[in-house]
């Protein structure tokens, strides 16, 4: 009997960690499938195939599942806001990025989403306290920001505005994470249900502003169909149920780590499948940047005189 539970145990730690590297190339490789996706789409086409589809999946899984909707009222009003500050907007700025700058970069800037929510909370948020680690951390992390954004190659083309969405969109990840925290994780809701109704309301939000804003002819290739289809039922349908179960397991801060491993796989795919070209500050600025997400986590902790 002890030897079945502990092969219990075990099996258990690996199905996790096999959750956990799923995760990280899911969410790392995500900013590839937006590259492929956007040769026959536009931005917002993109965004509305993968939240479409990311809703289907997700609609599934509570069927199977038997989890049931939060009940209609002002939860699913807080859940349009964190839909919209946490799929719709961000979705769009990223793709409309990922015309002028390369996957492996866009997936550097999405590390900052940390940061973002860390500054955020400390200006939103009353029981967040500015810590002199979690300040030193956000500046560090921003220092390494600087050295992505590459200041000294000017900052007037095209190229720095697409880096600058990626900010915003990481911004707006932040805003959404502070909400989420402050509106709707008191009311103790499953988190798949919820995932459920927060994906589904930004498909919706996406068909009611289709015929406006993505418009544009398509041209459907296999490869660009499967992009979309991998974005929606893998980036964003089954890697909120995978993130859930990592987080049941190891909590909300060992699950965090995620973050450090999807730069390092979206730059490695980009690379290697799309040729992109890395420039030197790209990756030391990415170290840089995890280097302060780990001091505000108090991963990494600073001397004190």
């Amino acid at each position: 009997m002890a030897t079945q539970t502990r092969q219990g145990i075990r099996s258990g730690r690996s199905r996790i960690l096999l959750q956990f590297l799923l995760l990280a190339l899911t969410w790392g490789a995500s900013f590839l499938f937006v590259a492929v996706a956007l040769d026959g789409l536009s931005p917002a086409q993109v965004v509305l195939g993968r939240l479409v589809t990311g809703a289907v999946a997700l609609a599934l899984i509570c069927l199977i599942g038997r989890h049931p909707l939060p009940a209609f009222g002002r939860v699913w009003a807080h859940l349009l806001v964190v839909s919209l500050l946490l799929c719709v907007v961000p979705f769009l700025l990223f793709a409309w990025a990922q015309q002028g700058i390369s996957s492996g970069l866009a997936s550097i800037y999405n590390a900052t989403t940390p940061l973002m929510t860390m500054l955020i909370s400390l200006i939103a948020l009353r029981n967040e306290r500015p810590t002199r680690d979690r300040m030193i951390g956000i500046a560090v992390g921003f220092l390494g920001v600087l050295v992505v954004l590459g200041p000294w190659s000017g900052l007037g083309g095209g190229t720095a505005l697409a880096q600058l969405a990626c900010l915003g969109a990481t911004a707006s990840y932040g805003a959404a994470f502070v909400y989420l925290r402050r509106f709707v994780s008191p009311l103790s809701l499953d988190a798949i249900p919820v995932a459920t109704v927060q994906v589904g309301l930004g498909a919706v939000v996406m068909l009611a502003l289709a015929p406006m804003i993505a418009t544009t002819p398509a041209s459907l290739t296999a490869p660009v169909i499967v992009a979309v289809l991998a974005l929606g039922a893998l980036g964003t349908g089954l890697a909120y149920v995978w993130n859930t179960n990592i987080v049941s397991a190891w909590g909300a801060t060992n699950a965090s780590t995620v973050t450090y491993l999807t730069p390092v796989v979206g730059v490695m795919l980009g690379v290697i499948v799309l040729a992109e070209q890395v420039s030197w500050n790209e990756p030391v600025g990415a170290v840089v940047v995890i280097v302060g997400i780990a001091i505000t986590q108090g991963r990494i902790r600073l001397r004190r005189r």
